[in-house]
């Protein structure tokens, strides 16, 4: 699966977090967003947006690899053995700091100092 549709679509609708994790030359990293953040920025076919308060190590990191994989998970989805089904979305993010997206993210959350755009390229269902 290439883009976000489905039962991806419907996990990141139900889910209430979401993790970020990030490779870094010191090990992984990784961050977390709510899920309503997300879903309130609206969610693309190959894209998600995220608001960045702090993410100083985010950002730092995202400089030398812009890999990411996101997991989230809700108990609200049907899964293969039970309640309970989540997606691990691939691909690559960068902070923006201006532009439509940024206006976007700045316009319902003003404490925002950039937005993180998480640009999906492979979409993987989990349990």
């Amino acid at each position: 699966m290439d883009k976000i549709d489905g039962v991806a679509l419907e996990v990141l609708q139900k889910t209430e977090w979401v993790a970020i994790a990030l490779a870094g030359p010191d090990g992984p990293h990784v961050v977390a967003t709510w899920g309503d953040y997300i879903r309130s920025l609206g969610i693309e076919p190959n894209k998600l947006l995220a608001p960045a308060g702090l993410f100083n190590r985010t950002e730092a990191m995202l400089k030398n690899d812009p890999r990411v994989e996101v997991l989230a998970g809700s108990r609200a989805v049907a899964g293969e053995n039970g309640p309970g089904k989540g997606c691990a979305l691939i691909g690559t993010a960068e902070l923006q700091y201006e532009g439509d997206d940024f206006a976007k993210t700045k316009a319902q959350f003003p404490w925002a100092r950039a937005v993180l755009v998480i640009r999906v390229e492979k979409v993987e269902l989990q349990l």
